[in-house]
């Protein structure tokens, strides 16, 4: 039964810090209805290597699987596997030899967990009694148990009890409770309206009682909401969406309203938070700044999704499926009549049909297949498609590393994303005649070729990663609005450059010192450029592989509106960072990773970060101790891969929060400490361990009782 919790049940058990602290390889999987083999083993890979594997066969790809598997202690999740088939294909590339190895397999179908494994029966979730369903509801609603006005909990017990046990029609049927009216007596009349609904609907069939609980939560959606609910129905199954590129979508497909005094994105993102808080959404990671970055969606609200917007809008959207005997549904000789359509599967086979979309307006793709298209079919998808304001592909492969200027044709395109390999990017398009272009953003190295002869700019708010070379003053000035920039190559060239300090709206910057084709390391930048060079507003600034002396933090500190600095894979390099007193005075996140450094002091008394509120700590296993006198503002500590002295230090600034603030701290806003569980039990288990066994030793003289006591300990 869809919605009884059999995903959630395993992501608590893969997230629970004794299974990572037991399994050194933890693999989530989704292969859900229409799986792709090759999709699922590039998957695994990913944890394995960095090498693009994406043009292997799938029996390479599966013989790379076994072999990265054999000697591995690891945990795969194999989640929503629909098919006995889908199982063989996917259990010949997973070793029979390994014992350490353990897979969990989640299915909605016996004869899969069956044939999966003959010896144990599956755990059947169960419905909910009607004291759990409350105490759900509860939780949905209140966010604990035992607040429910008095005034409401006939009512509510009512609710949770017509929703049959089933936990997501709690979760969801909750969302719709959740809405903040001005009195008890208003929230009593809309929560009996919500009840009377819910008896209507409810039938002995339990999965169409879920459709109709559904269908009461949408409709009871704000209207600038649904557009933007049912578009997720856009994106494949169990797809792991970040929340960035829904922002932008949704702001590029027009869903999103102009509210005065906001940004477009301030608005979709508010309009994120309220689908998150009706239970339609779910949020899947958060960024440790608190903002949401990957969200996904239930396959029964998706479904939902898909078919409402069948009906609504004059179809919000459609998606083109190939069936088992080869042939496109719906039809592609009835594209014509579709604004948007997206394809995850057999995309270079729908290319090649060439399709033919008049009034095409978006075309969606989120696959993680090779979908080259030889240079002919992409100039046929820009001269068919004219009308494209999104395209969340572009059907190319890995190699991908220019952008053809045919691309132009698109004027009305807004959003570009480009995912290729290839460390630099030519784009010969002039994207300066584009001008509705919003966001563009790639990993690689952008080199602008051609002299922009166009006005467009004015709405460029996204340029990511531009070449240093092309950091010049023409280039700013015909984008003058630009919030985020990106930048890559040997940034060198940008110590000298007044250029940044121009544009007066930007609000986030990221440097990447990529001195391609030789190492990073033996190119480090000598310096900074000075605090008046850096762009005036600028909030967010992100350094990687840099590899500059730690004594010009100080240039970094005079940046008086800097809120977020991450520092990354060695952007400051040196045993000892001395702090000189006064300076950033905004920062209220610091992220630090891959680093030597030891010893972190501060120069003299004074003001020490005065509003820091959050610092991660990752792969920086050289450093004593974290500085105690952090401790004043500080509200989170996230540690991984440090040394069992830094542990310590932490341990001793969780001890002070708790003396100040009581041993409820981190609910009352005082203190959280976050540390890996390995590092966790790497510092305190192992000593506790041989501690112990020094005793057990007096009493088992023989090598062998005495393994046996260890096996037993751990």
């Amino acid at each position: 039964m869809p919605g009884l919790g059999k995903t959630t049940l395993a992501m608590r058990i893969f997230r629970d810090s004794i299974i990572q602290y037991q399994f050194p390889i933890t693999i989530w999987v989704c292969v859900s209805e229409e799986y792709n083999k090759k999709d699922i083993f590039l998957t695994i890979l990913k944890k394995f290597t960095q090498q693009d594997m994406s043009g292997k066969s799938e029996e390479e790809l599966a013989q790379q699987v076994k072999e990265y598997l054999l000697t591995e202690k690891f945990l795969i999740v194999m989640d929503d596997v629909w098919t006995v088939d889908a199982w063989n294909q996917i259990e010949d590339a997973l070793p029979k030899s390994n014992r350490y190895g353990r897979i969990l397999i989640t299915s909605r179908y016996d004869t899969v967990a069956l044939r999966a494994n003959r010896d144990r029966l599956p755990h059947r979730l169960r419905f909910l009694n009607p004291d759990e369903s409350w105490e759900l509801l509860q939780l949905q609603v209140f966010g604990k148990e035992g607040v429910c006005p008095p005034e409401l909990e006939i009512t509510g017990k009512l609710i949770s009890n017509q929703c049959g046990g089933l936990p997501l029609a709690i979760v969801v049927i909750g969302g719709t409770l959740v809405d903040k009216l001005s009195s008890i007596v208003d929230t009593e009349t809309e929560w009996k309206k919500v009840s009377d609904d819910v008896q209507t609907y409810m039938s002995n069939d339990v999965w169409n009682s879920m459709e109709s609980i559904m269908s009461l939560s949408y409709n009871k959606l704000p209207y600038e909401l649904r557009d933007c609910f049912l578009y997720l129905g856009m994106f494949p199954e169990d797809y792991e969406i970040p929340a960035w590129k829904l922002i932008r979508l949704w702001i590029a497909e027009g869903f999103i309203k102009p509210k005065p005094g906001n940004s477009l994105e301030d608005v979709a993102e508010e309009n994120l938070k309220e689908l998150v808080s009706r239970n339609l959404v779910m949020v899947h990671k958060m960024k440790p700044e608190g903002e949401i970055k990957t969200c996904h969606v239930h396959d029964a609200i998706r479904e939902f999704c898909k078919s409402q917007a069948a009906f609504d809008n004059e179809k919000l959207f459609q998606e083109i499926r190939m069936s088992k005997d080869g042939v496109f549904r719906p039809n592609i000789s009835e594209l014509h009549k579709f604004r948007r359509i997206c394809v995850h599967s057999y995309v270079v086979d729908f290319f090649l049909t060439r399709p033919w979309g008049p009034v095409l307006r978006s075309f969606g793709c989120f696959s993680n297949s090779d979908i080259s298209l030889e240079p002919e079919y992409i100039k046929l998808v820009m001269d068919t498609f004219t009308l494209l304001r999104v395209l969340m592909q572009i059907p190319s492969g890995d190699d991908f590393n220019f952008l053809p200027e045919s691309i132009s044709i698109l004027w009305n395109l807004q959003t570009i994303i480009i995912d290729t390999s290839s460390p630099t990017f030519d784009v010969k398009a002039d994207i300066s005649k584009m001008m509705q272009l919003r966001h563009f953003k790639t990993k690689a190295a952008v080199i602008l070729t051609k002299k922009g002869k166009g006005k467009a700019g004015e709405n460029l708010q996204t340029l990511t990663r531009l070449s240093p070379k092309c950091c010049t003053k023409q280039v700013f000035d015909k984008a003058p609005n630009l919030k985020t920039l990106g930048v890559r190559g040997q940034l060198v060239a940008l110590l000298d450059n007044k250029n940044l300090a121009n544009l007066g709206r930007l609000e986030k910057l990221k440097l990447v010192n990529d001195a391609f084709p030789h190492i990073a390391s033996e190119n480090p930048l000598q310096g900074l450029p000075q605090p008046d060079r850096f762009p005036p507003n600028l909030r967010i600034l992100t350094l990687s592989s840099t590899f500059l002396d730690w004594k010009h933090m100080s240039v970094l500190g005079m940046l008086n509106a800097l809120e977020v600095l991450k520092l990354k894979e060695n952007a400051f390099m040196g045993k000892h960072w001395e702090v000189v007193a006064g300076g950033f005075n905004s920062l209220e996140f610091m992220y630090i990773s891959r680093t030597d450094l030891q010893l972190w002091t501060f120069s003299e008394k004074g003001n020490k970060f005065p509003k820091l509120r959050c610092l991660v700590l990752k792969n920086c296993e050289k450093l004593h101790e974290v500085p105690t006198s952090l401790v004043e503002k500080l509200q989170t500590l996230d540690m991984e891969r440090v040394t069992k002295h830094a542990v310590t230090c932490a341990r001793k600034i969780e001890q002070e929060k708790q003396m100040k603030y009581g041993e409820q701290s981190t609910r009352r806003g005082g203190f959280k400490l976050i540390i890996a569980p390995g590092d966790e039990r790497s510092n305190y288990l192992y000593t506790w361990i041989w501690k112990d066994l020094f005793h057990v030793s007096c009493l088992f003289s023989p090598k062998n009782n005495l393994k046996l006591v260890y096996s037993k300990i751990i």
